[in-house]
């Protein structure tokens, strides 16, 4: 039991870290755009919003796990989960700006169709962030 326990403190260092991280997103994605998602999930029942924001948590945490399985020292996992990151937040810097610009008005809209193409977007990019990480 000792042997099996040994692994418990990286486990819980890696999983809180990687929670942190998480939180850390949400925050920065949030502040890339211009509408409250939360306000918009919880308050408006906006479905485009919450399948935004789902896609990009998700695309993030794809890369945050790939970051904590092939990381090689916790410092290491520190320095892959923030180029996760950046991956993550230049991808809907990119969408918005670039890709399709219209994304902004069609989530607060409540346009299904733009929602889940971001979604795909950032799952894609997050997916493809992870196969990356497997040095």
């Amino acid at each position: 039991m000792t042997a099996t326990l040994q692994g418990l403190l990286p486990f819980l260092t890696y999983f809180g870290t990687g929670l942190a991280a998480m939180v850390l997103f949400k925050f920065l994605y949030a502040l890339l755009t211009p509408y409250d998602e939360w306000t918009l999930v919880t308050q408006q029942k906006n479905t485009a919003a919450a399948i935004s924001i789902g896609g990009a948590l998700l695309g993030f945490t794809l890369a945050l796990a790939a970051a904590a399985s092939n990381s090689v020292a916790y410092n290491d996992f520190l320095i892959w989960a923030g180029i996760a990151m950046a991956a993550q937040l230049l991808t809907f810097t990119l969408v918005r700006f670039v890709v399709l610009p219209s994304i902004v008005e069609k989530i607060k809209n409540n346009e299904i169709a733009g929602a889940v193409v971001l979604a795909s977007i950032n799952i894609s990019v997050g997916l493809f962030n992870a196969a990356c990480m497997t040095y």
